[in-house]
């Protein structure tokens, strides 16, 4: 027999010293089949409950795409008017100057016009009396009458037909929308227009070369600036993308994050004291104030904020207190706890010594402390960042009401997008200018 074998001598004797693991009570070795059963029961409960089938099923994906291809994109929307036995175009929102003159769009004559969608391949022909698209080369009259557009006999998939009004769809690069009074096109384009400077300013449709050659070597466009200067404030009062606007709103997240969080971890501090039993000898005193704690944490920020909006009016006052108040009982919670499994024996040696009761808090329980209170106010800091951006949303100032009235034009998702990416990039460095002191204070187990 191999020595690795064992007799069975040997196994019952095993069995016999460690007879709980082999021989484990009915209810242990059920214990996890029946926690993955009843998971598995809640999750099935659940999708019936908000019915998710249907919720997936009445979801309008279209207009969730064009939401998102909006971030990334911008979109041309000229109309061709029929008026008077002619054609006229006109142009909804244009950022492309007052006087537009696309090279996908060709006037062929008096009365009409061609609109392509990246090729001549895929176009619409437009005059008084007669619509043609052109889908993959292949052309199809659409018929107008006084009821509306009709889908031609031979359409293709992209086209369709609805109230009267015949779509045809080109894919990301737009669609056009044949009506009786009307063609209504949409041309979508990757990037963001008019980022830099708007149709008014002086630097309009310039290159980054041509700008540079502007502010350089050309005459200066405004007699008392120098272009330099007027390249900066024309920047900055975009009228299309509000950049000064925008950036002024973000540095008041930034400072209503920063004041709410300071504010709470120095109120926190304190009060922590009281609140921990091992520090302050005092049982109902500790109780009142860990139930304040309680309090002022368990209303959510958010509900803090639409109440200060209302005392005090939108602006980032009430999000700082929002935060504050939020905070303090957070901080005072997580204070008190640390407090509570100090290291009794440095307290004891700086007692022993005769040291006065705030001594002996300032040298024997404070340094065990500290790192934890401060490791623990700036990781609240950052993620304040965060969260003052979702009280804006109610009217707490910052850049969350500016985000919240960019969605509700549905138009400006190109700018919800560009403000999404700054709350990014201000997170990111909090992020790591937090680590970074969380990682001198507590050691590299911070990050």
């Amino acid at each position: 027999m191999s020595s690795m074998q064992m007799t069975a001598g040997e196994a019952l004797a095993l069995k016999a010293r460690h007879g709980a693991v082999f021989h484990r009570p009915l209810q242990q070795r059920l214990t996890m089949p029946l926690v993955a059963l009843g998971t598995a029961a809640y999750l099935v409960f659940c999708f019936f409950f908000f019915d998710i089938s249907g919720v997936l099923a009445n979801a309008q994906w279209a207009r969730a795409s064009i939401y998102i291809a909006d971030w990334y994109s911008w979109e041309a929307t000229p109309r061709f008017r029929f008026k008077n036995d002619s054609v006229e175009l006109e142009w909804t929102r244009s950022l492309l100057g007052d006087n537009p003159d696309p090279d996908w769009i060709e006037q062929t004559g008096p009365k009409s016009y061609v609109t392509s969608f990246g090729s001549p391949a895929n176009s619409v022909e437009i005059s008084p009396t007669a619509v043609v698209a052109v889908v993959d080369g292949q052309r199809y009259d659409v018929p107008i009458t006084d009821d509306g557009a009709l889908l031609p006999v031979d359409a293709p998939a992209a086209m369709s037909l609805k109230g009267g009004r015949v779509t045809v769809d080109y894919g990301f690069v737009g669609q056009a929308e044949i009506r009786n009074t009307q063609v209504y096109v949409r041309h979508r384009f990757l990037g963001w227009p008019n980022f830099f400077f708007d149709t008014n300013s002086h630097f309009f449709g310039m290159t980054a070369a041509e700008v540079w050659r502007a502010i350089t070597e050309a005459p200066r466009f405004e007699p008392d600036m120098p272009n330099v200067q007027l390249m900066a404030v024309e920047f900055l009062y975009n009228a299309e993308w509000q950049h000064l606007d925008v950036y002024d709103k973000l540095l008041q997240t930034i400072v209503m994050a920063f004041v709410g969080t300071l504010f709470a971890a120095l109120l926190a501090f304190p009060l922590s004291f009281i609140a921990a039993r091992n520090i302050t000898a005092n049982r109902p005193g500790n109780w009142l104030m860990k139930r304040a704690f309680d309090f002022l944490r368990s209303v959510d920020m958010l509900i803090w904020a639409l109440f200060f909006v209302r005392g005090f009016g939108p602006g980032p006052i009430p999000g700082i207190a929002a935060i504050f108040f939020t905070d303090t009982g957070t901080l005072g919670k997580t204070n008190t706890e640390a407090l509570e499994n100090i290291d009794d024996r440095q307290r004891e040696g700086v007692k022993s010594v005769g040291a006065s009761g705030m001594a002996v808090h300032r040298y024997g329980v404070v340094p065990q402390v500290l790192p934890v209170f401060v490791s623990q106010a700036l990781y609240f800091w950052e993620s304040n960042t965060r969260s003052a951006t979702i009280i804006g949303a109610v009217g707490a100032g910052g850049i969350g009401l500016k985000l919240i009235e960019a969605m509700r034009t549905n138009q400006d998702w190109e700018n919800v997008a560009y403000m999404v990416i700054l709350i990014l990039i201000v997170v990111f460095i909090f992020d790591n200018i937090s680590n970074a002191i969380r990682s001198r204070l507590t050691g590299p187990a911070a990050h």
